[in-house]
């Protein structure tokens, strides 16, 4: 296993350039945006999706990608990974011969941003899901939130990107981002199937809002607990109340509200002696989307 944490690298030249700006006071000024590239994901010899992201990390994207939906089961032996830069695309590859033609016409366009997909039978998988009673400690939390909030990340260099943070107790283990959070969880997802990390004892924390497709991609990754310092929709509290995973949003400093799985909580800390949150962290859940 690689040496953990793994964190953005804001320094990164492949994920921003310099583009200048003019002000409301006509005053001209170079800023840093983010980059944004297609992505052409395979399985074996079929074409899957294209995807657009800031382009690090696609070996975890593609495998996360796959896994989420269904396509990469748990009993897959994968063969090989292979990206081209070249031609922009990642090819996975299984012992299984795979041919998901059928269940590519099955799919709904979600509320994400980046390509935000859930093929028909993505509910199915959790049919009979259970996730582990593994209990969260109210003092890890407002920990990981101080924590996450003052690492260094492309949303504070640039913006407009999301992030999602893989998370055991107050530790941070992945710290991933990309113009979706989709995609940044999608990566963390590739990144453990890639190393046999078990999600049973994790915390996962994104920037962006609780939906159900991020309720379901995390209990499907076997995550009992998933925090934000966003909001809710309705089907995603809805998903998370019917499969038993704990819903937090609204985490910044010493706040937050659980609106699923309150029984996993050990209320261990004051919130009134949690830090606040530090100047210069996000001052909302990332870019809109």
């Amino acid at each position: 296993m690689p040496d953990l944490p793994i964190l953005p690298d804001p320094d990164d030249p492949r994920l921003t350039r310099p583009v200048e700006a003019v002000d409301q006071h006509g005053v001209r000024q170079q800023i840093r945006v983010v980059e944004e590239r297609p992505l052409t994901i395979y399985l074996n010899s079929q074409e899957i999706v294209t995807a657009m992201t800031i382009g690090d990390h696609p070996e975890f994207l593609a495998v996360g990608y796959l896994r989420n939906q269904g396509m990469l089961l748990d009993a897959d032996e994968i063969t090989g990974v292979s990206f081209d830069d070249e031609v922009a695309a990642v090819v996975v590859r299984t012992a299984r011969a795979t041919d998901y033609e059928d269940k590519l016409q099955r799919k709904t366009r979600t509320s994400g941003c980046a390509v935000g997909t859930v093929f028909g039978d993505m509910m199915e998988g959790l049919e009979g899901l259970t996730l582990p009673d593994a209990p969260v400690r109210t003092s890890d939390l407002y920990a990981l939130a101080h924590r996450i909030n003052t690492l260094p990340s492309l949303y504070l260099a640039a913006g407009a990107i999301h992030g999602t943070v893989l998370c055991q107790g107050p530790e941070v283990l992945v710290y991933m981002e990309d113009v979706g959070r989709h995609n940044a969880v999608d990566k963390i997802a590739g990144w453990m199937r890639l190393q046999g990390v078990a999600g049973g004892d994790k915390i996962l924390y994104t920037t962006g809002r609780l939906t159900s497709e991020m309720v379901i991609k995390t209990a499907l990754m076997g995550i009992p607990v998933l925090a934000s310092r966003s909001g809710f929709t309705a089907w995603g509290v809805e998903i998370a109340r019917q499969i038993g995973l704990t819903l937090i949003g609204r985490m910044r400093g010493q706040r937050f509200l659980c609106l699923a799985g309150e029984a996993r909580l050990q209320r261990d800390a004051d919130p009134g002696r949690a830090p606040e949150e530090p100047r210069g962290a996000r001052r909302k859940g990332a870019a809109d989307g």
